[in-house]
């Protein structure tokens, strides 16, 4: 009783789970490319939440202010800071530094009674 097995060949496991998570994969590209792009920019981003803020409190930042923010993370990236907070004219930014990403921002109506927590590192810029 010899019975001959015939393995078929399998499709790629990957390609399976791309029809399940298609909408995800693809809602997710921008985001990995925006993050890519950003990293080699080497310029701060912001997170959405830091967006979201900024649109309420209305707050803006211009090109030279973008600049001075990020020589201050570069600061704090040398001298080994994770998330740091920087103080920027009447602003506050808590940034992830290696993530190079503004996770929040605050005016200065925002900065009475504040306190930062899970930061490591501070810079005026």
């Amino acid at each position: 009783m010899s019975e001959r097995l015939t393995i078929l060949p399998q499709p790629p496991l990957t390609h399976s789970l791309n029809k399940v998570s298609g909408a995800k994969t693809k809602a997710n590209e921008g985001v990995f490319e925006q993050a890519l792009a950003r990293q080699m920019d080497n310029k701060v981003g912001f997170s959405r939440h830091a967006q979201d803020r900024m649109a309420n409190r209305g707050i803006s930042f211009s090109d030279s202010d973008l600049q001075r923010l990020n020589g201050a993370v570069d600061q704090v990236q040398a001298k080994g800071g994770r998330d740091s907070l920087v103080l920027m004219d009447n602003t506050a930014l808590v940034v992830s530094v290696k993530n190079r990403q503004v996770v929040t921002v605050m005016d200065q109506a925002q900065l009475k009674d504040n306190v930062f927590t899970n930061i490591d590192s501070a810079i005026i810029a």
